[in-house]
């Protein structure tokens, strides 16, 4: 009998780059409010980022959207600089219980966590969504 080659999880690297890819497929319906917003990858929100959440799983959280928004950088307010964070475990368990392709929920956290961040509507991100399918 053959050994089966051993399969490992998609490593932080490999979320970062489905996350620049959906990114890239999502600027033109964003436009505006990406712009060049990078991407970071960690296995978990911060302690500090879910006590301010007031999540108590780490798990139920996938992504957030941090930093300034729109209305910030043209009224020249200051504070962090936008930042996409996707979160590995969350979204690495969710893949798993869903079998959805892990590159279509990476997607979908995306719309939402840009959406909810800019104040578009559910309705706004589900065109989005179902444009780039």
């Amino acid at each position: 009998m053959a050994a089966q080659p051993q399969m490992l999880p998609p490593s932080l690297d490999d979320l970062a780059a489905l996350g620049e890819a959906a990114l890239e497929r999502l600027r033109p319906a964003f436009g505006q409010f990406v712009g060049n917003v990078p991407i970071r990858v960690q296995d978990f929100a911060d302690d500090e980022t879910l006590q301010a959440m007031e999540i108590e799983n780490p798990f139920e959280l996938m992504g957030l959207y941090h930093g300034r928004t729109l209305a910030d950088e043209v009224a020249g307010h200051g504070g962090l600089p936008a930042m996409i964070y996707l979160y590995r475990r969350p979204l690495l368990d969710y893949w798993c219980e869903t079998a959805e392709p892990l590159d279509r929920v990476v997607r979908h956290v995306l719309i939402h966590e840009v959406g909810h961040h800019f104040g578009l509507s559910d309705d706004d991100m589900d065109r989005i969504e179902a444009a780039t399918d």
